[in-house]
C-alpha cells in the first residue's frame, strides 16, 4: 500500500490538534481527547460528522480528535509514531500491513477484547491480518475485494439468462461472450490477487509457514492447478500477457463496451461510466464462481484494520473509539455509504440494497488474506509472481517457472 508525510486535517466543527499529538494537557479536569489517523478517502466527510456528533453524545467523557492523513509515506509515518512517546491513540493501517507493525513491538495486543467485539463473527479474510501467532493486534473495520462485474446486454445477447456459479460453467459462458467482437473477459496476465484465489480454492497457498518464516508455495500441485485454470480463462480475452489492471488503466478498457466481464471492486463501475456515460446502468455483478455452486470462489479481501499503539496515552477510550466504528450502527453505515463489506458476515444484510456490494459480501464470505509476514511487504515490492504468470502464460513451463518464483519468495520472506 502507498502512505504519505503530513497530515491534512479534516474541518470539521472540532479544533483538531497538530499531527502526532495525543495527550492533552486539560483531559485531567475534562474530557479525554483521543487522537485518531484515519486515512484520506476510506470514508466520506458525513459519514465522519455523524460518527463524531453521536460518539460525543454517548461517550462525554472522551474528546476525539480525527487526523486525516495522506497514503504517500504513511508507512514510514506509523512506523515512527509507534517507535514514539507521543504515539495517537487509535490508527487505521491497510490489513496486510498488521504484521509489519505488530512486528515492531509497538502495537497493542488486543486479544482480550475479541470477545466483547464478537470477533468470532468477523470476516476470516479479514481478521486473519490481524491475527499474530495467535494473537490479536488489528481489529478489522471494512473489507472490499474483487468481484466480476459484467455487462448485461452481453449476457442477454449471448442467451445467457443466469449468472455462473461455478468455473466450469463460467468458462463455457465466457466462450459464448467471446464473439461478435467483444471479449468475453478482460483479465490482464499478471492480476495476481485473482490468481491467489484460485491457488486458494484447490488447497494451495502462495507462501506457507516453515519454522518461523516463510516459503514460497507457488510450485505445488494445488497452486499449480490454480494458475492452469488462470491460463484457461485469461485466454478467453485479449488481456496483456505482461503487465495487471493498471497497463493499460482497465477503466479505459472496459469503457470501450467491448468487454463483457472484468475483475475488479464495484465501485469501478462508477468510474466506467463517467468515462462513457452510454453504460450506464448496463453493468452487473456476481462473485467470482467457485469449483462447486455451493460456495463462491476463495477472493483476497483488503480493507482496513484499526489498531492502538502500546505509547497511546488513552488506550481504555481508545478502545471505545474501535468498538463503536466495528459496531453494528456505523458498519451499516458505512455499507449504505461507502459499499464496503461490514466486517462481520451477520451484518451482510446491511448490503443487501446494492447488487454491488451484495456480491463482494457474498465473496468475503470466502475470503483469505496474503500470508501473514512482516515480509510481506517486500514480496510485493519486487513480485515474483507477476513474472511466474507472464512466464507461463507465454509458453515457459508451469513448474519450472513457479520453483523459481517460489525460491524467490523464500529468499525474501526469509530475509
Amino acid at each position: 500500500m502507498r502512505l504519505a508525510a503530513g497530515c491534512a486535517v479534516l474541518g470539521l466543527t472540532a479544533t483538531l490538534a497538530a499531527c502526532g499529538s495525543s495527550d492533552d494537557p486539560k483531559s485531567a479536569d475534562g474530557p479525554q481527547k483521543v487522537t485518531m489517523w484515519m486515512m484520506k478517502d476510506s470514508v466520506t466527510d458525513d459519514y465522519l460528522a455523524r460518527f463524531r456528533k453521536d460518539f460525543a453524545a454517548t461517550h462525554k467523557n472522551i474528546a476525539l480528535d480525527v487526523q486525516i492523513q495522506e497514503w504517500d509515506g504513511i508507512g514510514e509515518k506509523i512506523t515512527a509514531a509507534l517507535a514514539s512517546n507521543d504515539a495517537p491513540d487509535v490508527i487505521e493501517v491497510g490489513n496486510t500491513q498488521v504484521a509489519q507493525y505488530a512486528a515492531s513491538g509497538g502495537v497493542k495486543d488486543l486479544t482480550d477484547r475479541k470477545a466483547d467485539l464478537k470477533g468470532e463473527d468477523w470476516l476470516p479474510g479479514l481478521a486473519q491480518p490481524g491475527n499474530i501467532d495467535g494473537k490479536q493486534f488489528g481489529i478489522p473495520w471494512y473489507a472490499a475485494n474483487r468481484v466480476v462485474i459484467y455487462n448485461k446486454d452481453h449476457f442477454a445477447k449471448a442467451g445467457i439468462k443466469e449468472v455462473p456459479r461455478t468455473r466450469e460453467q463460467w468458462l463455457a459462458d465466457t466462450a459464448k461472450l467471446n464473439k461478435g467482437g467483444n471479449q468475453g473477459i478482460y483479465l490482464p496476465g499478471q492480476t495476481w490477487y485473482a490468481l491467489a484465489g484460485f491457488v486458494w480454492d484447490e488447497g494451495g497457498d502462495l507462501a506457507v509457514k516453515d519454522g518461523k518464516s516463510y516459503k514460497g508455495a507457488l510450485d505445488t500441485p494445488e497452486a499449480l492447478r490454480g494458475m492452469e485454470f488462470y491460463k484457461q480463462l485469461q485466454a478467453l480475452g485479449k488481456g496483456p500477457k505482461d503487465s495487471d489492471e493498471a497497463k493499460p488503466n482497465q477503466v479505459d478498457v472496459a469503457s470501450k463496451g467491448d468487454v463483457s466481464q472484468y475483475l475488479a471492486v464495484p465501485g469501478n463501475v462508477k468510474l466506467v461510466e463517467e468515462a462513457n456515460p452510454a453504460l450506464k446502468g448496463k453493468f452487473g455483478f456476481f462473485p467470482i464462481p467457485g469449483k462447486s455452486a455451493d460456495k463462491p470462489g476463495a477472493s483476497f479481501t483488503g480493507g482496513s484494520d484499526l489498531i492502538i499503539p502500546e505509547a497511546s496515552a488513552h488506550q481504555d477510550a481508545a478502545y471505545e473509539v474501535v468498538k463503536a466504528l466495528t459496531g453494528e450502527k456505523w458498519q451499516t453505515d458505512m455499507a449504505k455509504t461507502m459499499s464496503y463489506v461490514p466486517n462481520k458476515t451477520s451484518f451482510a444484510k446491511a448490503a443487501a440494497g446494492d447488487e454491488g456490494t451484495a456480491a463482494q459480501a457474498a465473496a468475503a464470505a470466502n475470503g483469505r488474506a496474503t500470508p501473514n509476514s512482516p515480509q510481506w511487504a517486500a514480496v510485493e515490492a519486487t513480485n515474483p509472481i507477476k513474472g511466474y504468470m507472464t512466464a507461463v502464460l507465454t509458453g515457459k513451463d508451469p513448474a519450472t517457472e513457479a520453483k523459481k518464483a517460489s525460491e524467490s519468495m523464500t529468499r525474501t520472506l526469509g530475509s
